[in-house]
């Protein structure tokens, strides 16, 4: 297995493992367990997609598309990533 995409949260994680399977890519999301250590750890690099070598290319350019749609949004300035129901 290879690292296609070093994510910065394990819900960026699962965007793209759900739209790798979309593309019939099976992936797997590494270290998802090791978020719950934060503060243990290091910060960064802990949750990783991994697919077979062999559809990594393919995998990339899915995962790079992702990315870039994330980092666009979270860039745009009315971005709000409080995205809990606001109470009634």
């Amino acid at each position: 297995m290879k690292i296609v995409y070093r994510a910065e949260s394990i819900i960026d994680a699962n965007l793209v493992r759900n739209a790798l399977a979309d593309d019939g890519i099976a992936a797997y999301v590494s270290g998802h367990y090791l978020t719950g250590a934060a503060g243990e750890l290091p910060v960064g690099g802990l949750v990783n997609v991994m697919v077979a070598e062999s559809d990594w290319p393919r995998a990339r350019a899915i995962a790079e598309r992702i990315d870039a749609d994330l980092a666009e949004r979270r860039a745009d300035p009315g971005y709000n990533d409080d995205w809990a129901a606001d109470a009634v």
